[in-house]
């Protein structure tokens, strides 16, 4: 079973390459755990179909399947440039003006969809089009525009992105779009909220206080991408202890602070959420390749493999499956790697200094796990209500499935992102653990080691009327 099972999730950011329920049907059966759907384009009418194309497709596999709201964030735009494209050189004066009516006709005054006059100082640097314009702060031209000067050679076209490092936003990463977004989506059916370009584990609170304030339950995702978030390692630590779980944007990240960064901040953010039991997904460009070929490159294959090997919850894949020409083969491709790697390398061990162990629910799932391999045990039967057991069972990175059963849809559907974890919900009862280990073994979506008849499963419980989970059983199924 453990080598059949995938314990690295799959997140597929939806698009026009999967916007219809046959393909979003086809990426969950390919292999997709979670679904991406990206605030940075499309509408609320858009995003209306996909839920109910995605819980259609779930309901259809009999799985649960997570669903990520991923808000825009003070993500700084150029505006439309005339013909689509504008040359720069080196030591060219451009002038960055926000004005709804500013249309650009030619010539080095742009518009961009964000009035940066508010925020930046001179002397900052900016970068544009994914780093490939360098600029810097000259001027505050007036109350909204600013000049830059540009350092190299190169070209800007239009909507393209705009990176300013070392510019402090005070605070106010939540655009008007954002609060737009964030109302509409407590509405809906999210199970995730993605919070983008996080500077502090104040920004989590807030948006958690505005989630709160709509009544919905979705978690929060806090997005790692600027330089200020991680500036020290201790405000990287109180982001994550303050979100339900954080992604490792790495595009962005790169552009505001360096290439040669990401490597170490993705082993750090792992090895952060594997200790606090916190959900951790690897972001961007894991398979880019595939946008355009039908076969990722060797380079990208072990950067997936790596995020396995450090105990990533999740890979996402972004433009692959969102604009890309290969977006159920992307799917298939990540999950024969995870499979493969998983099955011939064991998860890298981290430091227990800081445990989720500390509390009741971590204890028990340590005691857990480690009987379970002890035994030899074919899987780790997990029966919760709030998720928070099976979270802190997943942090152990068991070396074998860990099957959750739930009363509660949201919770389970959670779940579905978290290491190792696939959920089910059933009414409760005291026995629904070890009625759905029956009814998966006879199914046959569990199975018993070779010549042996029964299953041997640990099953963690608890009484529902308690508080916490209390109780480890050893069953035969």
């Amino acid at each position: 079973m453990s080598k059949l099972f995938k314990r690295t999730k799959i997140l597929a950011t939806i698009g026009p390459a999967t916007n219809t329920p046959e393909l979003i049907e086809a990426a969950i059966m390919a292999g997709a755990n979670g679904c991406r759907l990206n605030c940075s384009h499309g509408s609320d009418a858009e995003r209306d179909e996909q839920i109910k194309w995605i819980r259609a497709a779930a309901e259809k596999k009999g799985r649960s399947v997570a669903i990520l709201q991923d808000l825009q964030g003070p993500k700084i735009r150029l505006g439309i440039l005339k013909d689509n494209h504008l040359d720069l050189h080196k030591g060219d004066e451009l002038i960055l003006e926000s004005h709804p009516d500013f249309e650009h006709t030619g010539g080095l005054t742009v518009p961009v969809q964000y009035n940066l006059a508010e925020k930046v100082k001179p002397g900052e640097p900016i970068s544009m089009f994914d780093g490939k314009v360098k600029a810097v702060v000259s001027e505050i031209v007036s109350a909204t525009a600013i000049k830059v000067e540009i350092k190299n050679d190169g070209f800007i076209m239009s909507k393209k992105g705009l990176n300013l490092p070392d510019t402090d936003f005070g605070g106010d990463i939540l655009t008007e779009k954002d609060l737009h977004d964030i109302e509409y989506g407590a509405s809906q059916d999210f199970d995730y909220v993605s919070l983008s370009f996080v500077q502090s584990a104040n920004d989590i609170e807030r948006l958690k206080q505005l989630l709160l304030s709509y009544g919905s339950t979705a978690k929060v995702i806090a997005k790692i991408e600027t330089k200020k978030a991680i500036a020290s390692d201790e405000n990287l630590e109180a982001i994550v202890k303050a979100a339900d779980g954080i992604m490792v944007a790495r595009g962005d990240m790169a552009v505001e602070a360096g290439a040669e960064v990401v490597p170490i901040v993705q082993r750090k953010l792992i090895a952060l959420c594997r200790t606090y039991g916190k959900l951790c997904i690897v972001a961007t460009q894991m398979l880019s390749s595939m946008v355009d070929s039908p076969e990722p490159t060797r380079a990208e294959v072990s950067d997936v493999a790596t995020a396995v090997i450090q105990g990533a919850d999740v890979v996402m894949l972004s433009d692959e499956t969102a604009n890309g020409s290969y977006p159920i083969e992307a799917i298939k491709e990540m999950k024969k790697v995870i499979l493969y790697t998983q099955n011939h390398s064991r998860v890298a061990a981290i430091s227990r200094e800081k445990s989720s162990a500390s509390n009741v629910y971590g204890a028990i799932s340590t005691a857990a796990a480690r009987l379970a391999e002890k035994i030899d045990a074919d899987v780790i039967i997990c029966q919760t209500a709030s998720g928070a057991t099976a979270m802190a069972m997943a942090a152990e990175r068991p070396n074998l499935p860990i099957v959750t059963v739930t009363a509660n849809e949201r919770v389970a559907n959670q779940l579905a992102l978290i290491y190792a974890n696939s959920a089910f919900v059933r009414p409760y009862s005291e026995e629904f653990g070890f009625e759905l280990a029956r009814e998966l073994k006879n199914s046959g979506y569990l199975k018993t080691k070779d010549g042996e008849k029964d299953l041997l499963a640990v099953i963690v419980s608890g009484d529902r009327d308690k508080v916490g989970t209390d109780t480890i059983r050893i069953r035969n199924v």
